[in-house]
């Protein structure tokens, strides 16, 4: 049995109310009020495609022995390097081992989807073997433009085995066509679609049902057979009529998440998908389809295994950890639509200094910690020798991953006059649980949220961006827990 046996979402903790957006640029396309309703995921200023990628990978994995992943499938068309594996990035914020395949997915909306056959594919020519896929994307639309109110930001993980399997794959059935609905050019930094009508009209209205026709000819089913049908479209009245034409119930169709998150790209079919696991019963049938530049359409039941996961809620948990974002400007700063003065401190060179990268690499990207094996310290940043003054064991460690320890805040500031796109920038030391500590970031926060033993969590997050070389760079930052100081 092939399928998905574990999976885990991720949505940004600022929303943005869709009438914000028309409040600010109405005036400029007062049609885009058709589209006001509800409110859109933003990712934070130090979010994009990779973190967000990261952090649902992590939700995916809680509990599962990293040292058992043999590969990672990323999907996104908002990559923030061409010629960087990213995929590697997210592998090693996973903290996976070295000798495992990674895999970048781009190029389609459909590419989440793709990933996640390659992924199926895999397992069942190799077999005991796990991938993980993680879909993620943050995508831009102009300023007044209706893909600015459609689009949110978000991301989907699942893992796929031949294990433990919660929903077993039955079969696909997919289509490639280069229909040029939107378009993003190597150079361009947004979104440009075509004519609304042609986008709505001739591919989501045509292409969906031919999906759907099309897996169930090929299985012998029917629409009716599905207890959830889960397809991407942001346009509520092209939903009704794809609904109809094919003669399902409402009931059937998978709620799209429009409102509360917006159109999330390449992750949002499996964002959707991992939003019906929360609720599906064993013998259920789910219909899923990627859509983009064609279809894919994947046909999967769900197995008694799903009664055995811990926690089921991971799209609803993350939906209920929200903030406003009620400042339409910031929203331009932090994604670079706009430009910001921050201070002469912003203007020194941001160089990556890439040999040390690789030589911390793993205490970099994956906040791995050592424990000593004669003494039974863990510290942080790993050492050589033992930080025990008693102990001074030299090259006598174990590998341990802290970013799932969580830690307790032991010190924290507000600096004003620090270089940032979101000030006051604060940060602190933390004492990371079972030892060790660091100095880092908050994040997802105000100065009101923190307090001395607060407990903390560890995100991965951009530490710094360099605009003169387009490159990124990725630490870890606190996010306070919730809960009270312990």
């Amino acid at each position: 049995m092939i399928g998905i046996s574990l999976y885990g979402g991720y949505v940004p903790r600022y929303r943005m109310d869709r009438m914000t957006v028309f409040g600010a640029m109405g005036w400029l396309n007062p049609a885009t009020m058709m589209n006001a309703a509800g409110e859109k995921a933003v990712a934070n200023f130090d979010e994009d495609s990779i973190t967000m990628a990261s952090a649902a990978g992590i939700d995916c994995l809680e509990d599962f022995d990293r040292r058992e992943i043999d590969g990672v499938y990323l999907a996104t068309t908002t990559a923030p390097f061409k010629e960087r594996q990213n995929a590697n990035i997210v592998a090693g914020a996973l903290c996976l081992e070295d000798g495992i395949r990674t895999a970048d997915f781009a190029g389609s909306l459909k590419s989440g989807t793709s990933a996640l056959l390659s992924a199926v594919e895999h397992v069942g020519f190799h077999g005991n073997s796990n991938i993980l896929v993680s879909a993620s994307d943050c995508r831009l639309g102009k300023m007044g433009s209706v893909q600015e109110m459609f689009f949110g930001d978000a991301a989907a993980a699942f893992l796929v085995s031949d294990k433990d399997v919660v929903a077993e794959y039955k079969g696909s059935y997919s289509a490639s066509y280069d229909f040029v609905d939107h378009l993003r050019g190597a150079n361009s930094k947004y979104d440009r679609q075509w004519e609304e009508r042609w986008v709505r009209d001739l591919g989501y209205e045509s292409f969906i049902p031919e999906a759907i026709e099309g897996i169930c000819r090929k299985y012998n089913l029917t629409p009716d057979d599905f207890s959830k049908i889960i397809y991407p479209c942001c346009y509520p009245g092209a939903r009704k009529k794809i609904n109809k034409k094919m003669g399902v119930e409402a009931d059937k169709i998978q709620d799209d998440l429009q409102t509360v998150v917006g159109d999330s790209g390449a992750a949002h079919s499996l964002l959707m998908l991992a939003s019906a696991l929360e609720n599906a019963e064993p013998g259920e049938k789910l219909l899923l389809i990627g859509y983009g530049n064609g279809y894919d359409a994947l046909y999967f039941e769900v197995t008694e295994n799903i009664k055995k996961l811990n926690n089921r809620s991971k799209v609803s948990a993350c939906l209920s950890r929200r903030a406003e974002l009620d400042k339409y400007t910031k929203y331009l700063i932090w994604r670079g639509m706009a430009p910001a003065d921050v201070g002469m401190r912003g203007e020194e060179d941001k160089l990556t200094r890439w040999s040390l990268v690789w030589r911390n690499r793993k205490g970099i990207q994956g906040l791995q910690g050592v424990k000593c094996n004669s003494c039974g310290t863990q510290q942080y940043p790993p050492q050589r020798v033992c930080v025990n003054p008693e102990c001074g064991a030299i090259d006598d460690f174990e590998p341990v991953y802290l970013a799932g320890k969580g830690g307790k805040i032991f010190s924290y500031t507000s600096d004003m006059l620090a270089s940032s796109i979101n000030p006051p920038a604060i940060y602190g030391n933390i004492d990371i649980n079972g030892g060790g500590r660091a100095l880092m970031d908050f994040t997802d926060c105000s100065l009101d949220d923190l307090a001395v033993g607060k407990e903390v969590n560890f995100s991965l997050r951009i530490k710094l961006y360099d605009e003169k070389r387009d490159t990124t760079f990725y630490f870890w930052k606190a996010v306070p827990a919730s809960g009270e100081v312990s």
